[in-house]
């Protein structure tokens, strides 16, 4: 297992190239077991659960074809299975996305109960009292997900929660379903977006994206024709690369991203003492080499403010001036970095729902562990202005959300390097 070895005192500096977003890249993946003809999928990252997704798509018997930048042609016209077993599931909660499209197209879908990271519980009721709506029948036995229907039929959801997954895998479900399906209290996150305009391409009839209400008219067929599609940039890559140079004084150039959609993450940058500069498809940030002043905020599904970048503010709250209090509202359990950052002097205290940070000059380098893919990340941060080398364990969890995070902040002059163990 991989470790980081991070010598901080380096202020970042240069320019980077935003990679695709993991979190519409996997639904995208899915989503393509619904097309009768091959699919492109450009703009994908080199990720841990991009590679994973590629093992349950290819032991389904979908043929994929990878090109050296990452442009994937997938062609599941001769598909032999319809199982997604659990060792490959256990390590990605995402690979219940193919229950949807499995179902919708093929009539049967067996799928592991899924794993992943250990930041609360994201039950999967959702997915499957939609899919029972919609005319599936759905056992639960030895782990797995037993779901069949002849054809799904369209139907008024509303779902319980705001849920990212539960509206992507009722959305695949929805497009080949027999009539229309108005989806309410659906997530607007842009990777959702993303996904319904894949599907749109493909030749579904979906309307409201960006809104809280789908209306899906179900088709007959999907992917009559080939076709190529970009992944959106990651946002929340782009809003940890900035943390990382807004906690060590440093000025960054970031391509090939979306300032459109992270309003909240730049917003409170700014509130920290940022200076924020936008174009199309570029974020520049400069701290003018001060310290960041500490920041409150509360997440929230989007447009507010993203549960995926609250580690990354928490590492920046450390060393900042002033007491900033977050409070996470998602996930029961996402506080799991507070431990390892007080092991690097972090004054952090926890109430509930809450991480209360008071601003320390300086923290020093530690042996720390990573916990979960955004955990792992704020501990990166800190550890860029820590004093003295910091090693960070159990970076598998990176590797899953982060294309070649060590390369990317080396190119901003910081001291990182991988080893193995």
């Amino acid at each position: 297992m991989d470790k980081l070895i991070i010598t901080g005192g380096a202020r970042l500096s240069g320019e980077l190239r935003i990679s695709g977003a993991k979190n519409a890249a996997l639904p995208i993946l899915a989503a393509t077991l619904l097309s009768h003809s091959p699919v492109t999928v450009g703009n994908v990252p080199h990720l841990h659960d991009i590679t994973t997704t590629l093992e349950l798509l290819g032991r389904m018997g979908v043929h994929l074809l990878v090109d050296e930048r990452m442009n994937i042609e997938i062609d599941s016209s001769k598909i032999s299975s319809f199982v997604a077993p659990y060792e490959l599931v256990k390590t990605m909660r995402a690979s219940i996305l193919v229950l949807g499209p499995l179902l919708a197209r093929f009539g049967e879908a067996h799928v592991s109960l899924p794993g992943g990271c250990a930041i609360g519980t994201r039950p999967v009721d959702i997915h499957l009292n939609g899919l029972i709506k919609m005319g599936a029948e759905i056992t639960l036995e030895n782990g797995f997900i037993h779901a069949k229907a002849k054809r799904l039929k369209g139907c008024r959801l509303v779902l319980e929660q705001v849920t990212v997954t539960g509206t992507e895998n009722l959305l695949m479900a929805a497009v080949l379903a027999e009539g229309t399906t108005i989806m309410e209290n659906a997530a607007k996150e842009p990777e959702v977006s993303d996904l319904a305009h894949f599907l749109n391409k493909m030749g579904a009839k979906i309307t409201g994206i960006g809104t809280d209400v789908l209306v899906i008219e179900g088709v007959e067929k999907l992917g009559e024709e080939s076709i190529h599609y970009n992944i959106m940039p990651d946002r929340i890559e782009t809003g940890t690369y900035l943390c990382a140079a807004a906690i060590t004084g440093g000025k960054v150039k970031l391509k090939n991203t979306r300032p459109d959609i992270l309003d909240a993450v730049l917003d409170k940058l700014i509130e920290a003492g940022a200076d924020i500069q936008t174009g199309e498809d570029w974020i520049s940030l400069d701290m003018h080499g001060k310290r960041p002043k500490a920041v409150s905020l509360r997440t929230a599904p989007y447009p507010a403010f993203p549960t995926d970048m609250q580690a990354q503010f928490i590492a920046m709250n450390t060393v900042a001036d002033g007491v900033g209090v977050v409070i996470e509202t998602i996930f029961e359990n996402r506080f799991m970095h507070v431990n390892e950052l007080q092991r690097m002097g972090a004054d952090i205290r926890l109430e509930s729902n809450t991480a209360i940070c008071t601003g320390t000059k300086k923290l020093t380098g530690a042996p720390v562990m990573a916990t979960d893919l955004r955990a792992s990340a704020s501990l990166v941060i800190a550890a860029l202005i820590a004093e003295g080398d910091t090693l960070v364990d159990r970076i598998y969890h990176i590797d899953r959300g982060y294309d070649h995070i060590e390369e990317k902040l080396t190119q901003l002059g910081a001291t990182i390097r991988r080893v193995p163990n």
